[in-house]
């Protein structure tokens, strides 16, 4: 039998997610293209891994034996590619890794520019995805990092096969037309009754800043749902509501945006998560490196300096 990596790889993410559909969306295909790779892995095979349950496809027991070995063998070329790149002693590396809006703005130049600085031999490629969607797609290996958030009051999933390195903790702040808010902190039930600029609500930052406002007594009216924090501040700006940002998405506030802590502290940690077996990768511990130091550029609250002789404080596996 001779079946191909690439079509392995579907398989091993069809019995992870259980759709066509699924498998297309997050590997960036179209549902025919997996339906017909499918096809010709099952060819390969010589054995029926499929049959239909309605609209699912569900795995054989044929199926499901391929996929278990699937699994080995897949890591197994990634274990090698690993120990491949480690014989590089640090000359090149290429990373994939998953940023959001603001991190790409307030992180990524200046964490780039010190990597470049110390490690010239390492390419990261950026994507710019959800933050909710980092993880799986290192778990998948469809990225090598990602920034993750977790929020004092909604945590995100843990994900066993990954572990995280914190790289700051940010406040949030209310952030409204310069002159709506009064001065000192803002309790948000004095803010009830005003319109809000939020994220969707199926959004890690919607779901965490509705928490906030329903333990404060009330639930937000939203009148403009946006993704990005820069949106919401220039429609604050128009004087067209009042929204959250964080304190990396604050340092691009628009002229005529004002800003206040909360009376009672919402905080979030970004941190940067990665495979287990990848924590003593040298392109992964000098990215995660780069941008704890970018963090501290940026004047976040990050964790204590390293010394040179421990420059990755060993991480915790999630559970």
């Amino acid at each position: 039998m001779e079946v191909t990596l690439h079509r392995l790889k579907l398989l091993r993410e069809l019995r992870r997610r259980g759709t066509v559909r699924a498998v297309a969306d997050v590997l960036h295909y179209s549902t025919s293209t997996v339906s017909q790779q499918l096809s010709l892995l099952e060819r390969e095979a010589g054995a029926d891994l499929f049959a239909r349950h309605g609209r699912r496809i569900v795995l054989t027991e044929a199926g499901e034996l391929l996929a278990d070995h699937a699994d080995a063998i897949l890591d197994a070329v990634d274990n090698a590619g690993t120990a491949i790149e480690s014989l590089r002693d640090g000359s090149a590396a290429t990373l994939q890794a998953g940023v959001w809006a603001s991190v790409a703005m307030g992180l990524l130049p200046t964490g780039l520019s010190l990597l470049a600085e110390r490690s010239p031999g390492i390419v990261v490629h950026s994507v710019e995805l959800m933050p909710e969607a980092g993880s799986d797609a290192v778990r998948d290996g469809s990225l090598d990092v990602a920034f993750v958030i977790d929020y004092s009051n909604y945590a995100m999933p843990r994900t066993p096969v990954l572990t995280r390195r914190l790289v700051a903790v940010e406040q949030v702040q209310v952030a409204a037309q310069t002159g709506v808010l009064g001065p000192g902190p803002v309790d948000l039930a004095s803010i009830a009754s005003d319109p809000w600029i939020l994220s969707d609500a199926r959004s890690h930052f919607g779901r965490s800043i509705r928490i906030a406002c329903r333990d404060a007594g009330f639930e937000p009216e939203v009148r403009h749902v946006v993704g990005e924090q820069s949106t919401a501040m220039a429609l604050a700006a128009a004087g067209l509501g009042v929204t959250m940002v964080s304190d990396l998405a604050a340092r691009a506030a628009p002229p005529g945006v004002e800003m206040r802590p909360l009376a009672v502290p919402l905080a979030r940690n970004l941190s940067i998560t990665y495979r287990v077996r990848d924590e003593q990768r040298w392109p992964v511990r000098r990215f995660v490196d780069a941008m704890v130091d970018a963090a501290r550029d940026a004047g976040l609250q990050t964790p204590e300096p390293v010394t040179p002789q421990a420059q990755t404080p060993e991480p915790q596996p999630e559970t």
